[in-house]
């Protein structure tokens, strides 16, 4: 199916941005990427689950972009005694495409190493090694009670990510390439003080190619993401409402009921892989333009081979080899759980967004709408217009006039329709405090502050995604877009294909992911690597 970009006809670029917000996502509430696909369920540790991308807001940061992957999802602290250490035999990768063509332009790689110290104890005149990660208090890097000892390093890759120029990041007090990663957070015995251990870890970098150093860190967090998941998973069951009757969608469209679900995730931690780099590190030479598109895989060896007889060590079962194989790819939130579909979901995995032309029927043509029909026993009240032009426009081309590459608009246009997060890096960043949980759209509508730097123009950690997609999902855009068509999305996009009208405006999932809830249960941080500090195993 060939995917066209939608023209620009005589929208203001910010009143386009403000109805194509609303159709940022198809997708119900979910997890962002937690488990999402069946292969993946059996290699957490290569599990991406959420993606950010965003203009740095720490007081003093402007002219930096953060780049946040998280993988190994639904981590309970008190996972001992092993935690929840990366793969060494995986490549985790953040791809930057800053031209358009779909194609990754920039790469940043991290490899990961757990060092076995191999700590023993004097038994009975016997020297015998401990079974723990630990053998005593933990206050700083490589500390000596630690057992294993987590190291990482971080490629910068220009070009093909597998043929292209590849140069090692390097710690700017000192020049390594090897990088300390914290252990877990064990608990406040081992580890009394753990966000300042971790502050530890927060390296200031060169990178090569940049004239002004970056950052990076690598290490456990308290998952952000915030979910009504066990509701959502078994089909919209809403407390106190009986099931598969209008109540239930009496709830989702109550906007006085946005917080009284229960986050699935305030227990959660998750494994961070985070970078703040030099925005004109990210753009194209000379190119002229300050969208760029990012997106997070991971990879295993494409053979392994299990040994019946590990040798003593660490981590001595599995010989892998053979080529990076790719196992995990996430850009925008939510669309391999839920817009995908299931015998699609591995291929999605395992695919380049410029080969996203085989999916365009799950965008075009959306199972979702009709699925909460039957969820809330309420038919009639999925969107009409098909093909949802409104979602292909977010999704694969970018919002015209906000975060859409000039390529797309070039003559001839040279852009290809693909899926990953856009950022428009010439849009200022909003100070965390004024930040509207509907990102861009809450913005744009609100009477006072306009904050335009939220999703979908990059994601923040507060962006509240589930609502915005809920609203997508049942026809938002097509309200927005009015029976004269304003924003050029088609004759069918228009409110009489909308059954719920305006009502759309008030979907949600009960849980506020800006709300004092899901802010009291893990705080972010105000500045780099902004997610907060990891739930401990024991206090």
């Amino acid at each position: 199916m060939k995917i066209h970009p939608i023209g620009h006809g005589r929208v203001l670029p910010i009143a386009a941005a403000a109805a194509a917000l609303v159709a940022c996502c198809v997708a119900p509430a979910h997890a962002s990427s937690h488990r999402e696909a069946p292969a993946i369920t059996t290699m957490p540790k290569v599990d991406g689950t959420d993606f950010y991308m965003f203009n740095s807001y720490e007081s003093g940061r402007s002219g930096f972009v953060t780049l946040i992957a998280n993988y190994l999802p639904l981590q309970d602290a008190y996972g001992g005694p092993n935690y929840f250490k990366l793969d060494p035999n995986a490549l985790y990768e953040i791809h930057i495409d800053n031209n358009g063509d779909g194609k990754e332009d920039i790469t940043f790689q991290f490899r990961f190493q757990n060092k076995l110290k191999a700590t023993t104890l004097t038994i009975g005149g016997k020297s015998v090694a401990i079974p723990l990660t630990q053998s005593g208090q933990v206050s700083a890097p490589n500390a000596a009670a630690l057992n294993v000892n987590e190291t990482f390093t971080v490629d910068i890759v220009r070009g093909d990510r597998r043929t292209g120029t590849r140069q090692s990041i390097t710690n700017a007090a000192g020049g390594s390439a090897t990088f300390d990663k914290p252990s877990d957070n064990i608990g406040t015995k081992t580890i009394p003080n753990y966000a300042a251990y971790a502050a530890q870890h927060v390296y200031n970098v060169n990178i090569p190619g940049c004239s002004t150093a970056g950052k990076v860190f690598v290490g456990q967090r308290k998952d952000p993401f915030a979910v009504n998941l066990g509701v959502i998973f078994d089909l919209l069951n809403v407390p106190g409402a009986a099931d598969f009757t209008p109540a239930e969608a009496a709830f989702l469209l109550d906007p006085n009921q946005k917080d009284a679900g229960h986050d699935d995730l305030a227990d959660a931690n998750v494994t961070t892989l985070a970078l703040e780099v030099p925005t004109t590190c990210l753009l194209a030479p000379g190119a002229n333009d300050p969208v760029i598109g990012g997106w997070t895989t991971a990879s295993l060896r494409q053979g392994q081979l299990l040994s019946a007889a590990p040798k003593a060590g660490y981590q001595t079962s599995v010989l892998a080899g053979g080529a990076w194989t790719q196992v995990s790819r996430l850009g925008m939130p939510l669309v391999n759980e839920v817009v995908v579909g299931l015998p699609d979901k591995d291929r999605f995995n395992a695919s380049k967004p410029k080969d996203d032309a085989q999916f365009a029927d799950y965008v075009t043509n959306p199972t979702l709408p009709a699925l909460i029909e039957i969820a809330l026993a309420t038919p009639n009240i999925a969107p009409t217009n098909f093909p949802r032009t409104d979602l292909v426009t977010t999704f694969l081309t970018g919002i015209a006039g906000v975060n859409q590459p000039k390529a797309f608009s070039a003559s001839p246009s040279t852009g290809v329709a693909s899926e990953m997060l856009r950022l428009n890096t010439a849009i200022p960043a909003t100070p965390e405090a004024q930040q509207n949980r509907l990102g861009l759209l809450g913005g744009l509508l609100s009477t006072g502050f306009q904050d335009l730097a939220g999703y979908p123009n990059g994601r923040r950690p507060s962006d509240d995604v589930v609502d915005i997609s809920l609203v997508a999902m049942m026809g938002g855009l097509c309200v927005a877009n009015g029976d004269a068509d304003t924003y050029k999305l088609g004759a069918a996009c228009k409110p009489s294909a909308v059954p719920l009208g305006t009502a759309a405006f008030n979907l949600h999932d009960g849980v506020d992911q800006a709300g004092p809830k899901v802010k009291a249960n893990g705080p972010l941080l105000p500045g780099f690597p902004y997610l907060g500090t990891p739930i401990p195993g024991a206090h």
